[in-house]
């Protein structure tokens, strides 16, 4: 339909938004247009609230989950609220719908020792410095996996120990990197000298080393230093948050380093923390241990 293409064209040029969240809208709103088409319904800006309603309830019976169906109801909201911006609908049908509520999972996370032995990859080994850089670097900042593919040598002030970072909806924000990642990027680009323009971690060409490079090296680094968990880049970011936060308490800190436009993203981290001082309690406590 029109509207979607018009809509999607906006998420495009206008929000920038990435190419994996305007694929997510496309599939979302691709669904709508055929439930609609199959109700007859010619015209998307005439879905009324309860035909929307209908249009949930029926991906739920067709076996979507719970999140699933948040993230389509969230897509029609944000459709729905543009054509009410730009005079389309004078209701947005959207605006009274709640999806179903998903339980939350914890977030998998690497203690510190285990982060530390990951990290500390052999260097001697091919590509080691840059394994060893690329590990750093992840732990260090926090960095989501699209953020360190497309980092680029002018973005890291090593002197002053920064990187600056462009995170979801385009926005930027500078990130501290420790003194071990300084040591192991500055150790790789003095293997691999490279002007200020060139992807920190290049893959064949003149490109940037793949996503999906990085997440099956990673996994072969994980088994290479003993660790059997199924390690993956986010865990990574995951552990840095955790680990951050057990140390200082700083909830809204831990927002601002990991990007996000919310805080009750940052808050399942508390979470976290919480289960990891209940098993200090449990261990340390005398009135918490059960008896035999």
């Amino acid at each position: 339909m029109q509207a979607v293409d018009d809509f999607l064209a906006y998420l495009e040029v206008e929000r920038r938004v990435s190419a994996h969240t305007l694929d997510a809208y496309r599939r979302d709103l691709t669904a709508l247009s055929a439930w609609a088409d199959a109700q007859e319904i010619a015209d998307l800006a005439d879905v009324q609230a309860e035909q929307l309603r209908s249009f949930v309830a029926s991906e739920h019976r067709r076996g979507l989950s719970p999140k699933s169906l948040q993230r389509r109801l969230s897509a029609c909201r944000s459709f729905y609220q543009w054509l009410l911006k730009h005079g389309r609908i004078t209701a947005s049908p959207a605006a009274v719908l709640r999806a179903p509520k998903a339980p939350r999972k914890l977030p998998q996370v690497l203690d510190a020792d285990e982060a530390v032995r990951l990290v500390e990859v052999p260097t001697d080994a091919p590509l080691g410095l840059r394994d060893r850089a690329l590990l750093e670097l992840f732990y260090s900042s926090g960095l989501r996996l699209s953020e360190l593919c497309a980092l680029r040598w002018r973005d890291l002030d090593l002197a002053s120990g920064f990187v600056t970072v462009l995170g979801k909806g385009n926005k930027e924000r500078k990130v501290p990197v420790g003194s071990h990642a300084r040591n192991a990027l500055q150790a790789w680009r003095q293997e691999r000298p490279a002007g200020n323009e060139a992807f920190v971690f290049p893959g064949r060409g003149e490109g940037a080393l793949s996503q999906r490079a990085v997440q099956i090296r990673l996994k072969q680094l994980a088994q290479r230093q003993g660790l059997f968990k199924h390690v993956h880049p986010h865990m990574l970011r995951h552990s840095f948050a955790s680990h951050i936060l057990e140390s200082s308490g700083d909830l809204r800190g831990v927002q601002e380093l990991l990007g996000h436009a919310d805080i009750a993203t940052t808050q399942i981290y508390t979470h976290l923390d919480f289960q990891h001082l209940a098993k200090v309690y449990d261990a340390a406590h005398p009135r918490a241990k059960r008896k035999r």
